[in-house]
């Protein structure tokens, strides 16, 4: 990609970002030096579609005198192909502080689709207002970018709406579909299974109904996939997970998704974040979370799951730091093999309603630093040394158990850490 062109007295540097440098000699001080030509159509079909963007009163006087030469403006960027320059970046938006701003009434023009050789492109805070100016996704002409895009995203744009396109799904060679936090509505299209070079999905942050298609389960080549905080509802096929064993992140979270979590998810053997929390999921934890050996992150917090622990070997999660299990209707022992676990920096237990003793083996887990068991029915005599309340302070919570106790010795000067032990009664 070039980006940037210096001039001296005797020389012209010309500097590639791709590692290209061109010097030649100059006898005219102020002399421009054009390494080589950008199709014509091309150039007027990139000021046109970016006029549509940031309004008619842009002239291009940003991108003089050579949009792929040395220009006060972030976001167009190219490459030398065939002997051409052609535009390969076009990022939309307040991005940097010379970025191409969007004016408020911003829309698409077809010479966006001129630009043929587009590998991302990228709108960021450009579609703000949903009253205003309601702005959708162009519905056709994607094709055109079909042999070339790999990378597209719609990030922070409240006044974006409509459905996704079936139409992106012709985009082959996409590797990056990011549609976060805007405006859309509608079920997810079955046709984004045809995405089979995807490597992140994320379409958090959006107004999606429906359920999440089957034919998501077969992108294999997924690293992430990010669907959270939408209203995506129904269950998920039983197989779902088996396909994606390359995921380094699944998050479904803060949907209204049901029925029991699938089997599949065991398969996730690469994965390193699991957030399946706040949704309707029920029928237990399932045993196959014992083989996500890779996982550093498991939230399943606010699911009517119901269920106890006892179904997980817990010691298998050798790379887990953060397990949040709070507010799942969880009933039965705290198994001692969750001390098994030395990676364990959060445990959320609370909010359950959790019966028995607590192991003294979970003090000692040598990276803990939160422990939350308040609000269940835990019962006996809390036999933690008094250098783990100390080391705890705030982050350690066991109020709300009506049976459960702590001995006198324990009773701490620092207000700080004795903080998790307010509710519990003396022995």
């Amino acid at each position: 990609m070039k980006n940037l062109i210096v001039m001296n007295k005797s020389s012209v540097l010309v500097f590639l970002l791709v590692g290209l440098f061109v010097l030649c000699e100059c006898e005219d001080e102020d002399q421009f030096l054009p390494v080589s030509p950008m199709v014509k159509k091309e150039q007027e079909a990139l000021y046109s579609a970016i006029q549509g963007f940031v309004g008619n009163s842009w002239n291009g006087s940003d991108l003089y005198p050579d949009p792929c030469g040395w220009t006060p403006i972030q976001g167009v960027y190219c490459d030398l192909l065939d002997g051409y320059w052609h535009v390969t970046v076009l990022n939309i938006g307040l991005v940097f502080d010379n970025s191409l701003q969007c004016s408020p009434n911003a829309k698409f023009t077809h010479h966006l689709f001129e630009l043929i050789h587009l590998r991302s492109l990228s709108f960021f805070h450009c579609f703000s207002s949903p009253r205003d100016n309601p702005i959708r996704i162009p519905s056709s002409n994607w094709e055109r970018l079909s042999n070339s895009l790999e990378s597209l995203e719609f990030r922070s744009n409240g006044g974006l709406i409509g459905t996704i396109p079936v139409s992106i799904s012709y985009l082959k060679k996409l590797r990056s579909l990011v549609l976060l936090e805007n405006g859309l509505t509608g079920d997810l299209p079955i046709e984004l299974g045809n995405l089979v070079n995807l490597k992140q999905l994320v379409l958090a942050g959006n107004k999606f109904t429906g359920q999440i298609p089957p034919s998501l389960g077969g992108l294999t080549e997924l690293l992430i996939m990010d669907l959270s905080r939408n209203n995506l509802t129904g269950t998920l096929m039983l197989t779902f997970g088996c396909n994606l064993t390359s995921l380094l992140k699944l998050d479904l979270s803060n949907n209204k998704l049901e029925g029991k979590i699938p089997e599949g998810i065991g398969r996730l053997k690469n994965a390193t974040l699991l957030d399946l929390g706040r949704n309707k999921f029920s029928g237990g934890l399932i045993q196959s979370f014992q083989q996500l050996v890779s996982l550093k992150e498991m939230m399943i917090s606010n699911n009517p799951l119901g269920g106890d622990l006892m179904g997980v070997e817990w010691g298998k999660l050798q790379n887990l730091e953060i397990l949040d299990l709070s507010n799942m209707g969880l009933t039965g022992l705290v198994p001692e093999s969750m001390a098994g676990m030395k990676k364990l920096r959060y445990l959320g237990l609370n909010d359950n309603s959790l019966t028995g003793n607590l192991s003294p083996k979970l003090a000692s887990l040598p990276c803990l630093s939160a422990l939350y068991i308040n609000d269940n029915n835990l019962t006996g005599k809390l036999e933690f040394a008094e250098g783990f309340y100390k080391k705890m302070g705030r982050k350690f919570r066991a109020w709300n158990n009506s049976n459960l106790c702590y001995q006198p010795e324990m009773i701490l000067s620092s207000s700080s850490s004795s903080h998790g032990l307010n509710g519990v009664k003396l022995c």
